[in-house]
């Protein structure tokens, strides 16, 4: 083993030094992790300065997911807290990634420091990484000198969504494979099952009963326009999946889904935590009204509330307030209004919106439960369904079959 001098920052923000036993650096960097420590250098003893070599760097290039980002803000947060510089600060967190992608960032963000860049400034030159919300919230901060409490209330957002879309994912991945296997389900039995036992009835002379009727068209139908099908799915998968992808293609999905039964409350209230959450932590965190709802409008991530925002912005310009155009929106909810009219009068309009952001984080574990719960019976039916169908085509002229056989 190689004793390695290790110079680190632990949870508290503070500058330790130690030595580690370890085979390679890279264990000694793991131990490190696992102590709760941020290396900033490893030497081995009697040597050169060591640094991981981070195995796996070599993959394809990979978006910066929501792990990622919690994991760098929380070390930008707390090694900032222990007054490491800036470009020692970049330099340390572009050695601890793993993300090729936001190791390239990291690189390209200390440059720019060098030449004389505010945080502001590099953080938005990099929008595939850091949101809009990511880049103002750091602006507000850099401004107000308050950088530190900022990043904290950045965690707790990034955490905070992450955890909702984990849930949402969650909830649907049974059903949609579910779905996917009575698909796949039915078109083995109409194209490889079904038309050997037809062959077997027509042979005999027997009459087809409708269920079996339905499924020799079926095959029939597919047997002959197989390739055209194909062609006009694919055709309408691509031109709804570009469509999707423009601003008036992203209003009429959203719209559409908040008329779904179940699934459209779901995603209102999604919208309301997600828009209380945000809309208070940038007031606690001294942006002003303006420009907090110019932020929520690219953040909310449902179009048609998005929509809502550019009307609401002409109002406040007239110096009408917050909660009076919320109460004309459309998909605004009322306790989200009340709540806003009270934080309003009484000057506390972010832990109003923080007592909003916490009740509807209930209502929507309460809603997931109720959709989970709702999609076991529906698939269950969608089952029956489908085995019975095939069931009914395959036995009703069996039993014929056999009355003639006797």
């Amino acid at each position: 083993m190689t004793k390695y001098l290790i110079k680190a920052i632990d949870e508290q923000g503070n500058r330790i030094s130690d030595e580690v036993e370890a085979d390679t650096v890279d264990i000694a960097a793991n131990i490190l992790s696992t102590r709760g420590y941020i290396p900033v250098d490893i030497t081995a003893e009697g040597g050169h300065l060591a640094r991981p070599s981070w195995q796996g760097l070599r993959e394809r290039l990979t978006p910066v997911t929501a792990p990622d980002l919690i994991v760098f803000t929380k070390q930008f947060k707390t090694m900032l807290r222990s007054g490491v510089p800036i470009m020692e600060l970049l330099y340390v967190l572009k050695n601890q990634t793993e993300n090729i992608s936001l190791k390239a960032i990291l690189d390209s963000m200390a440059t720019d420091i060098k030449e004389g860049a505010s945080l502001y400034e590099v953080f938005s030159k990099h929008p595939s990484a850091f949101s809009p919300l990511y880049c103002s919230m750091v602006r507000a901060g850099e401004a107000s000198g308050a950088l530190q409490d900022v990043l904290e209330r950045l965690t707790y957002i990034i955490e905070h969504e992450h955890k909702i879309r984990s849930d949402i994912k969650s909830a649907l991945q049974y059903p949609m494979i579910v779905i996917l296997m009575l698909i796949g389900a039915f078109f083995i039995l109409l194209t490889f099952v079904i038309p050997k036992f037809i062959i077997i009835f027509q042979s005999a002379g027997l009459a087809l009963p409708i269920p079996t009727l339905i499924c020799m068209k079926l095959y029939q139908f597919l047997n002959n326009y197989l390739l055209q099908m194909v062609a006009v799915v694919s055709a309408l998968t691509m031109g709804t999946f570009f469509y999707l992808k423009t601003a008036q293609g992203k209003y009429l999905r959203d719209s559409l889904i908040m008329k779904v039964p179940i699934v459209g409350p779901l995603m209102i209230k999604a919208a309301m935590a997600r828009f209380a959450s945000i809309f208070s932590i940038l007031q606690s965190s001294g942006v002003d009204i303006m420009d907090s709802m110019k932020i929520l409008s690219s953040t909310i991530g449902n179009a048609a509330i998005s929509k809502e925002f550019n009307w609401i912005n002409e109002q406040l310009e007239e110096g009408r307030g917050i909660a009076a155009p919320l109460r004309s929106a459309k998909h605004f909810t009322p306790i989200v209004v009340n709540m806003v009219a009270i934080g309003e009068e009484s000057s506390s309009l972010d832990e109003m919106l923080k007592e909003v952001a916490d009740h509807y984080d209930f209502e929507i574990e309460y809603a997931m439960k109720k959709l989970t719960d709702s999609i076991g019976p529906v698939l269950t039916v969608c089952m029956a369904v489908v085995v019975g169908f095939f069931a009914l085509a395959i036995f009703l002229p069996m039993w014929d079959l056999v009355g003639i056989v006797k």
